[in-house]
């Protein structure tokens, strides 16, 4: 069947997809870099933290790339990849857990917003006052009127805000590499007073959960799949958008050690990029800084409001989900999973004003939310390579994505491991109550719930999350 005109229109070039990828990694991630890194290690841990995650991540990205390639078919990206690998009940889970941590990636984005603003208009505070929340639920179903007017024009907007924002990111760098202080960076290259390699193991593993956020989004071509004008462009535009944005970020992390001492750097306020480049520049230079964060920042939050109802729809297209999540507007944009979607992170924004750390908070759980997902994928190319499927015999690619698949997934366990057990109860206490989106599904369509199987797992799912709950409660975590 021929796509419809408006379909055809709809339709993403290898730029626009690359776009995709850097402005959904392009963040606030990398403007809370230099403090972020500074409160966890001195430069030579960031070295191997980023030497670690960038390892992980590119495999991850290789392994997307194939996939796309050897799976054609599967054009709904991450929850396809999980579903066709290990059933319906766990693609369910990782594209409710994907969405999830798409939600929280939002409400990052729209703290880290009216944090800034705070820095110039004090009634905004740290983005979590009564007025900050406020104007974030405006700037939210704005964004939500805006998406509903089409896909295509939402992602030109955002190719747009890609540019302009990496403008500043490059200015950064550029001043930083100028000034540059040797002495400055060597005292703050082991992170202590005296040099101490079973000190950098612990520095390292904090810094494992920021590592994963600033990557999160590497798997937007992907899950934009159906809308590529060619398939061969989502792997290509995933890996060079992957390069890019790790040298960006590397970069930043490296030059701010060579600016300021490590302690100034970890007491700046949010967003450190800006302290980093007021303290070389002057005053004009934060403010510089900061405007283009308000322009990344409206950037990645529209990339995350479309991959968050993205993968909701294409879930309900293949009858994981609720059929109302499936339904299109006139302008072909899922206009059931955008409107659950905000919701969501409606409910979320509120929820930030009892949290003492309102943006470190959605920031790891962030991360929390989709390193499952990650993991799935990576295990699920482990799996093709291992049985030899799509691959013709004594082919040698299935070896290198043997190898490639067997990193990824032990990158991803080690992260959900270096994140530690609050966050996987925390993350227990949203996959629970997601479930009932399954249930939904199964009664639409008459069928069973769960099978022994899937059956157990959730049980296991909701015993962590009443833990987690009682935890709370309990003043165990805290949020």
């Amino acid at each position: 069947m021929a796509p419809s005109t408006n379909e055809a229109n709809q339709k993403l070039s290898r730029n626009a997809l690359i776009a995709l990828v850097i402005g959904s990694m392009v963040g606030s991630g990398i403007f809370a870099l230099p403090a972020s890194f500074g409160r966890a290690t001195g430069a030579f841990g960031a070295i191997i933290a980023w030497a670690i995650a960038g390892t992980g991540m590119l495999m991850l990205a290789l392994v997307f790339q194939s996939l796309s390639q050897r799976k054609p078919d599967l054009d709904a990206g991450i929850y396809a990849y999980a579903k066709a690998g290990f059933g319906e009940y766990i693609g369910f889970a990782s594209a409710v857990g994907y969405w999830i941590g798409c939600c929280l990636a939002d409400v990052a984005c729209l703290i880290l917003i009216k944090a800034t603003l705070g820095t110039f208009f004090p009634v905004f505070g740290d983005g979590s006052t009564p007025i900050a929340i406020a104007s974030a639920t405006v700037l939210l179903w704005s964004v939500h009127v805006l998406v509903l007017r089409g896909i295509k024009g939402a992602t030109a907007l955002n190719t747009v805000a890609t540019y302009a924002k990496v403008i500043p990111i490059f200015l950064f760098i550029i001043v930083a590499a100028i000034t540059l202080d040797g002495d400055l960076f060597a005292g703050n290259f082991w992170g202590t007073a005296t040099p101490d390699f079973s000190d950098v193991f612990n520095q390292v593993r904090s810094t494992m959960l920021l590592t994963v956020f600033v990557f999160v989004g590497i798997e937007g071509a992907s899950v934009y799949s159906r809308y590529a004008r060619n398939r061969a462009d989502i792997g290509f535009a995933t890996v060079v958008g992957f390069l890019t944005v790790l040298c960006l970020l590397v970069l930043v992390t490296l030059l701010s050690y060579g600016v300021l001492p490590r302690q100034h750097l970890a007491g700046l306020p949010t967003p450190s990029m800006a302290g980093v480049m007021e303290a070389m520049v002057g005053r004009w230079g934060g403010v510089f800084i900061s405007v283009g964060l308000l322009i990344s920042i409206l950037g990645n939050y529209l990339s995350w409001s479309l991959l968050a109802a993205e993968v909701l729809h294409s879930a309900a297209v293949n009858r994981t989900m609720p059929s109302f999540l499936a339904r299109l507007n006139v302008h072909d944009v899922p206009s059931g999973a955008l409107w659950l979607t905000n919701c969501v992170i409606q409910l979320f924004l509120l929820v930030t004003w009892f949290a003492e750390y309102a943006f470190t908070l959605a920031l790891k759980m962030t991360s929390a939310m989709t390193l499952v997902p990650y993991f799935l994928v990576a295990a699920y190319g482990l799996k093709l390579a291992s049985r030899g499927e799509t691959y013709k015999a004594f082919e040698q690619a299935r070896v290198v994505d043997w190898i490639r698949s067997m990193i990824a997934t032990l990158y991803a366990v080690g992260m959900i491991y270096a994140g530690g057990p609050k966050f996987l109860l925390l993350s227990s206490i949203l996959y629970a109550p997601g479930t009932l989106l399954f249930f939904l599904a199964k009664r639409e369509r008459k069928e069973a719930t769960f099978t022994p199987l899937e059956a157990i797992l959730f049980a296991a799912i909701a015993i962590a999350a009443c833990a987690g709950i009682y935890a709370l409660a309990t003043g165990a975590i805290s949020i």
